[in-house]
């Protein structure tokens, strides 16, 4: 069992800036892709960046420049440092881990004021 444990959402202005944080623990063999999807009211959950196991990241063209990932192997972490948001930014974010194991966070919720 592995457990995906999301924080750092909340309410900023826009052209803010918040950093997501997703936390893997339990049993935990091995992560090979973490990445953040995010799911604003009434769209579908879209893919906003990803990095492999050797540090490769790709980002959704909607936050390149202005979003980036993270990660701390040793921690079995990932990191959302996102900047200039703005208000379409306005979803809840979720973490996933691939690999043996494939799963999902329980998702933060990111608010962007005009």
């Amino acid at each position: 069992q592995v457990q995906l444990v999301e924080s750092g959402g909340g309410l900023v202005q826009s052209g803010g800036s918040l950093r997501l944080s997703c936390a893997a623990s339990g049993n935990v063999v091995r992560i090979d892709v973490m990445g953040w999807y995010r799911q604003a009211p009434g769209l579908e959950r879209e893919f906003v960046a990803d990095i492999s196991r050797g540090g490769s990241s790709k980002y959704a063209d909607s936050v390149k420049g202005r979003f980036t990932i993270s990660e701390d192997n040793t921690k079995n972490t990932v990191y959302l440092q996102m900047n200039s948001l703005q208000p379409e930014d306005t979803a809840v974010y979720y973490c996933k881990i691939q690999g043996p194991y494939t799963g999902w966070g329980q998702g933060t919720q990111v608010t962007v004021s005009s």
